[in-house]
């Protein structure tokens, strides 16, 4: 597929694979794509044109939106191009842009998360204290943390990721993500490895930490309502919120923290494919169009 690439050029294998399902799975992706960028649109576009939906927590889902829309398109638009143009090539600069962009939207997001949890604790056990707590002016310091947090992650991984020898094989499994790219590395990359867990520590397990604080609390107020109805709706909706954070951050761990040996480049390729992919797509779902605020809003303005 890269026949006429230079010698420095890397060969992107996809997510596709080969024989029949290859054509399937090019339209499932696809779909996906089309969607997660629809979605994440629509409720940009509603947060912003709705005033009802002024608040911090949509607030804060506008720019999960945002980096939603974003990081799947660092990703998906040239592998779906890559596919149909029947080669694969990525120049070493055009993955080492890739592979920044990818560790910062992702990193911006693990620690978006985490403080959207806050909120949501702060709404439900603190509603008295919840204007101060989560004013304006910490609505934005959240943001920008978040997108310093992951540019960080991204300036300090990029270089040392891509500066390791690569002597043999220039095949890349999936796309330009750190776990893929060690792989080719003809060097020991037992310090990088040490630095990328130290990384994750604080990218992963401290905001999937505040996560699991925060709806812990929130299900510990939820148990006291008096009310069945009320209590039904909360645990539902905490519920699903929890699941698709576990499934993110769960795949993370797996694809960053656990040690190579115990995981094959097809595992990293189902992993990688579920946050990279199919997250963006769950998000708007799960954390917006499943609100009874957001679906009236959008009700309205369809009319």
């Amino acid at each position: 597929a890269a026949g006429n690439a230079s010698c420095t050029d890397f060969t992107l294998r996809g997510l596709f694979g080969a024989g029949p399902a290859a054509g399937l799975v090019f339209a499932v992706i696809s779909v996906i794509f089309l969607t997660a960028l629809t979605a994440n649109a629509a409720m940009i576009l509603l947060i912003r044109a709705v005033a009802r939906l002024h608040t911090p927590m949509y607030f804060l889902l506008s720019h999960l939106s945002l980096i939603d829309m974003l990081y799947i398109s660092t990703i998906v638009p040239k592998m779906l191009a890559d596919r149909l143009r029947g080669r694969s090539s990525i120049s070493f600069a055009g993955c080492a842009a890739q592979h920044f962009l990818y560790l910062t939207l992702v990193g911006a997001e693990f620690f978006l998360l985490g403080l959207m949890a806050y909120d949501r604790y702060v709404a439900i056990c603190r509603p008295l204290r919840y204007p101060l707590l989560m004013s304006r002016r910490v609505c934005w310091l959240i943001v920008a943390g978040s997108w310093l947090g992951g540019s960080l992650d991204g300036f300090l991984l990029t270089p040392i990721t891509m500066s390791f020898p690569f002597c043999g094989s220039r095949d890349i499994d999936h796309f330009c993500e750190a776990p893929a790219v060690l792989r080719l590395a003809c060097a020991d990359t037992a310090l990088y490895e040490t630095v990328m867990y130290a990384c994750c520590v604080l990218m992963l397990l401290t905001p999937s930490s505040v996560v699991v604080a925060s709806y812990a609390r929130i299900l510990a107020a939820v148990h006291r309502m008096s009310s069945a109805e009320g209590r039904r709706k909360a645990f539902a909706t905490c519920s699903s919120h929890m699941l698709v954070v576990a499934l993110f951050y769960g795949a993370a761990v797996y694809t960053y923290m656990v040690p190579h040996a115990y995981h094959t480049p097809e595992q990293d390729k189902v992993f990688s494919a579920f946050y990279t992919i199919l997250t963006p797509m769950l998000n708007p779902l799960i954390y917006s169009l499943r609100n009874r605020d957001v679906a009236g809003a959008l009700r309205r303005a369809l009319r």
